[in-house]
């Protein structure tokens, strides 16, 4: 089935709310819930990012002195310098156009080279350049399947969201990074490692460190802006959530420019893209949603207009972003376990808000009819993963929690009928907010292993 072609029943409406959404010439009547202002405050334009009040002191004072360094968009960005041509595989772009090409994850004379397909906008004006990666674990589909439909006619092309003829900066999308992954439905390269630990890599050494190190030179090291589309690994699921540095100024911009409600403050782990990104000083943001071997539909309707949402806060095309109501700014969370083994059957999924002492799961021994254990949850907040493998021992995570003691009425605002968080972008475009509007809701604490998914066991993911 071409996806491009005949688009699954829920993705045309994903599609047309998109399409209406980007119409300059919108009226009321076609939309009459977005209520947008008619011109942007130079107060929302020139103020700094907030951060009062959304993590504990400590952490919010590192974030306070990165973000003293903050200066304005380089001049390369700007209007009066006139849009030159893209530099990308020794190819050059023409500002307004579109080009599709290939990239050799290795270069070899011999051997698979494994290509790529990297679809790459250079707009008519100036601005800067965004990178988005999907499938870095080949088992992962929820990038894949976003970034393809991006890439087709519904979103990109002439009068569409992605239009170059209207874009400031370049947009360089690669919905398939690790391909012999991919191809084998697995999560690691060939030789049995995680391309997401080996950045930046070392052309003389492993397969899948000389791929991170041509990925490294040549796409990544010339980004201004890197989003890396990313699910649960086997045998769990997350709620679309986004993971960053938030002591990284750009990528605490980009971080709540994709808009949406939850965003874990890690680092992430050695070698990962995102670490390696930062440190040069290159913003880098994980979007998480979905599990593996599963084409989530909705992390992937989130994950999209999340992008529509950072381009346009970036002003590289038309149009507000949109904003949640609320932000969950973690630093920490709490673990659901199992106190018994057996078989698994989870009662509250990810996205479920829960009380403390509400039961969430049960656990069977079909060796043992007629008896059966029930999994509290020690604290009241959001799950935002649950397990999805049926086999448990005493002592296996079930699910990972994110604590809320304060915004408690805000949140449940945003839930449906069965206690489920509405994610901002899941049923249709949201309304424009200013950012002064959208409340943050701290979540104090510390990661576990240190990082998010340390506890889940064999794969310590963080992405």
């Amino acid at each position: 089935m071409n996806f491009l072609e005949n688009p699954p029943p829920i993705f045309l409406i994903q599609v047309l709310v998109a399409a209406i959404v980007a119409s300059d010439n919108i009226e009321d009547s076609v939309l009459p819930n977005l209520d947008k202002p008619t011109s942007r405050s130079k107060r929302r334009r020139f103020s700094p990012i907030k951060i009062a009040n959304q993590i504990p002191k400590s952490r919010r004072r590192e974030i306070e002195k990165a973000l003293e360094d903050v200066s304005g968009s380089p001049k390369k960005w700007s209007r009066s310098s006139g849009p030159t041509n893209h530099s990308f595989l020794r190819k050059r772009i023409k500002p307004g156009s579109i080009r599709n090409l290939q990239y050799d994850l290795l270069d070899v004379e011999i051997g698979e080279s494994w290509p790529v397909p990297v679809t790459v906008l250079h707009g008519s004006r100036p601005g800067p350049v965004v990178t988005l990666l999907g499938a870095v674990h080949g088992d992962e589909l929820v990038g894949p399947l976003a970034l393809t439909y991006l890439c087709g006619q519904n979103f990109m092309g002439p009068e569409k969201i992605l239009d170059p003829s209207t874009l400031a900066g370049t947009l360089r999308i690669i919905p398939i990074v690790n391909l012999p992954g991919y191809r084998r439905r697995v999560r690691y390269f060939p030789d049995g490692r995680d391309l997401n630990r080996a950045f930046p890599g070392k052309p003389d050494s492993n397969t899948t460190s000389r791929v991170a190190d041509r990925l490294w030179k040549l796409i990544i090291n010339n980004s201004d802006y890197v989003v890396d589309f990313h699910t649960a690994a086997k045998g769990r699921t997350n709620l679309p959530q986004i993971r960053a540095n938030l002591a990284h100024p750009g990528s605490n911009k980009i971080g709540r420019a994709f808009g949406i409600e939850t965003i874990l403050d890690t680092e992430g782990p050695r070698g990962s893209l995102r670490r390696v990104a930062n440190a040069n000083d290159i913003a880098c943001i994980t979007y998480e949603g979905g599990g593996s071997d599963e084409a989530d539909p909705e992390s992937v309707q989130v994950s999209i207009f999340g992008i529509i949402n950072l381009l346009r806060s970036l002003r590289m095309i038309p149009g507000y972003p949109s904003k949640p109501r609320f932000r969950i700014l973690a630093s920490g969370s709490v673990w659901i376990r199992s106190d018994q083994g057996g078989l698994l059957d989870v009662l509250a999924p990810a996205g479920s808000f829960v009380e403390k002492g509400e039961i969430v799961a049960t656990v069977t021994d079909p060796e043992i009819p007629g008896e059966d254990h029930d999994i509290l949850s020690p604290e009241r907040g959001l799950l935002i993963s649950t397990a999805t493998h049926p086999f448990v021992n005493s002592g296996s995570p079930i699910g990972h929690l994110l604590p809320v003691k304060r915004g408690v009425s805000t949140l449940k605002a945003s839930l449906d009928d069965d206690d489920c968080l509405i994610i901002s972008g899941l049923d249709g475009d949201p309304p424009w907010r200013d950012d002064d509007d959208v409340e943050d809701i701290a979540v104090f604490g510390e990661w576990s292993g240190g990082s998010p998914d340390a506890e889940w066991g064999d794969v310590e993911d963080d992405s």
